[in-house]
């Protein structure tokens, strides 16, 4: 079973622990909410195995048992979970893991402060969708595409956010991330010599200049990024990158532009940050 590591830096002599995440569903929900409460443990390295679409008894006793050859090489795994049905939550906990129930947790306190007892079904989840927001968000990942890179520049008007940054600074994931997951139309411009030499933003960029929010990343970084994709080229040196930054900072600081250092945030730390900093306003429009 391949397993996703989640792995403590800086640590001389970590303890390795076994954690899984179970749910009846896609497991997305489950896998963001135990990395990041593992993330506060540094001094441990955990290996962490996901197993979706646990909804049957057969596959909660299929997952029981790799939790049990788990435990019997050693200390006991930890178990993450989102399982509603209480027949898959027993054989789960019964696997000899130390159990976490995320949906048992929250449930019943939930019931006390609404007064209402829970619908408890598999899936359920997909029922907070409603349609307009799965079609908003469809909507928003087809323009993000079409105005990746500095594509569809005609059609920036329609753009809740115009990032911009010089290339591999990250502004394509975060882009598809915040239409993805936010439901916001996102185009990406690259900022390149021909703009640093000018001196000013292109002209698609300052019309729309009040959605518009930088990326900065370190000079080192950004190197690394580039020499793997052209090793040893002028575009990927140190001296290229710094010289970039630099002009590219200044562009931002002269036209009053927004900007985020991208260099040691995630995809969702970053996004989190560029819709924090855009007013409600502006997204709501």
């Amino acid at each position: 079973m391949p397993y996703l590591p989640v792995v403590a830096r800086g640590v001389s002599d970590p303890a390795r622990r076994i954690a899984f995440c179970i749910s009846d569903r896609t497991g997305i929900t489950v896998e963001t909410l135990a990395r990041s409460l593992l993330s506060q443990f540094l001094d441990v390295d955990f290996e962490l195995h996901t197993l979706p679409f646990i909804d049957t008894p057969e596959e909660a006793e299929a997952a029981a048992e790799q939790i049990r050859a788990a435990a019997a090489k050693g200390a006991p795994p930890l178990v993450f979970h989102t399982l509603v049905d209480p027949e898959l939550r027993a054989r789960i906990h019964a696997a000899g893991g130390v159990a976490f129930d995320f949906f048992g947790t929250f449930l019943g306190p939930l019931e006390k402060a609404l007064g209402s007892k829970a619908a408890v079904a598999v899936g359920r989840l997909r029922a907070l969708d409603d349609i307009h927001a799965y079609e908003q968000r469809i909507e928003a990942i087809n323009f993000t595409l079409a105005t990746d890179d500095g594509l569809g520049t005609d059609r920036y008007a329609e753009a809740d956010i115009v990032l911009v940054g010089v290339s591999r600074s990250g502004k394509t994931p975060v882009s598809l991330y915040l239409a993805l997951h936010y439901g916001l139309r996102v185009a990406n411009y690259p900022i390149t010599e021909d703009d640093f030499e000018t001196g000013r933003l292109p002209a698609a960029i300052e019309a729309v200049r009040k959605r518009v929010i930088g990326l900065l990343i370190d000079a080192q970084r950004l190197h690394e990024v580039r020499e793997r994709r052209r090793p040893g080229s002028d575009y990927a040196s140190l001296a290229q990158c710094r010289r970039e930054l630099r002009a590219l900072r200044d562009l931002y600081e002269r036209y009053g532009i927004q900007y985020i250092d991208s260099t040691r945030l995630s995809v969702e730390e970053l996004a989190a940050s560029i819709v924090h900093r855009l007013r409600p306003s502006t997204l709501s429009r």
